[in-house]
């Protein structure tokens, strides 16, 4: 059997294959108060009706400051995990493992979702002030205010909270978004990472924030549930963050309670030169994978089933994850099952006569 269509364990959970979609925001909680909508439960349900391994929610704030716009998902109070809770009952039935990727935007929050407007929202129109562990500004966007020591406990605390609520909704895994320039990925890198505090200067303490909401996480939700963690690997800019500070930062993460390591690159600045292409970031996370004992995930320009299976052939990278091809194919696994021969048993019955 193509290995794409290999099941795989992470913890106490038992994933299909290892084809999974990867959060892609949606912007579509309309009323703006972090609740998921029809739209939520069609979108994530057409992909787990189509064969994905793993469907990884959208960055889904764990505050309300920690919103990219007004109109992300949220997860910080009890309505949100019954609107969730909803949606994963539908994926559920179809054989999909659902995953939510917990985040907060830092100094990149506050902003119009792309068919609203450009830049941040200002205050009076229903903005609010974003954070960093930096007061420098991301270019184009307000400034944020920097987290006082104080404050970046409290982060903590509510991702630990977010967890919780995350696994009371049903949710089978948790991803900390710490790549792409928003908070988590702030205090890691050195160049928006000058602080003087516990949270500031060496490699250790950049990754203290990390780290320990990692720690809390895992004692929160106990050991049966899977807690990765997106990294965008490196910033392209000398002096930055990069790859063997992942690879160093994730073994950490590992002594926290990390199971799997989500491999993305770029986001924090503006104005480098990102060398893209089919696959482009599959060297990057092979290097990652090499220095690690856990399990890692690949994502970016990844578009047909000979290319995926040809990626995890390798031996290195043990998950890819789908972004734009589950946006034009929601059956791209599917799809991909009939172009290499693999017969699986989980085509949905209602759609039989349709069948590859």
């Amino acid at each position: 059997m193509a290995k794409l269509f290999e099941s795989i364990r992470v913890r106490d959970l038992e994933v299909r294959n290892r084809i999974w979609v990867a959060p892609m925001c949606q912007y579509s909680a309309e009323d703006q108060d972090g609740m998921p909508t029809e739209w939520h439960l069609v979108h994530y349900g057409a992909r787990a009706t189509g064969g994905a391994g793993m469907v990884i929610v959208e960055a889904t704030a764990v505050n309300p400051a920690g919103r990219i716009s007004a109109w992300d998902t949220g997860i910080w109070n009890d309505q949100h995990t019954d609107a969730w809770s909803y949606i994963i009952d539908f994926m559920h039935s179809q054989g999909a493992a659902v995953g939510i990727q917990l985040a907060h935007a830092g100094r990149k929050a506050s902003v119009y979702r792309e068919w609203s407007g450009h830049g941040s929202i200002p205050l009076d129109e229903g903005g609010w002030q974003s954070v960093s562990s930096t007061d420098e500004a991301f270019p184009g966007y307000a400034a944020p205010r920097k987290l006082t020591t104080d404050e970046v406990s409290e982060v903590i605390a509510d991702f630990a909270r977010a967890a919780r609520r995350s696994v009371d909704a049903g949710f089978d895994a948790l991803e900390i978004h710490a790549a792409h320039g928003y908070l988590i990925h702030q205090f890691l890198s050195p160049l928006t990472n000058k602080r003087n505090d516990k949270y500031g200067g060496s490699l250790e303490n950049r990754a203290r924030l990390l780290v320990e909401i990692v720690a809390a996480i895992r004692a929160e939700v106990g050991e049966a549930t899977p807690v990765m963690i997106r990294f965008s690997a490196t910033d392209y800019v000398e002096g930055g963050w990069d790859e063997s500070q992942t690879a160093e930062v994730a073994r950490m993460c590992a002594t926290a309670g990390a199971d799997l390591f989500d491999i993305s690159t770029g986001g924090l600045v503006t104005g480098v030169q990102i060398p893209t292409g089919p696959g482009y970031q599959v060297p990057i996370a092979e290097f990652v994978a090499e220095r690690v004992d856990e399990p890692v995930a690949v994502v970016g320009q990844i578009t047909t089933g000979t290319q995926a299976e040809e990626i995890l052939q390798q031996g290195k990278v043990e998950v890819v994850m789908i972004g734009r091809a589950e946006l034009r194919d929601p059956m791209w696994p599917l799809r991909v099952a009939s172009e290499l021969g693999v017969e699986v048993d989980y085509w949905p019955k209602q759609y039989s006569r349709g069948k590859f």
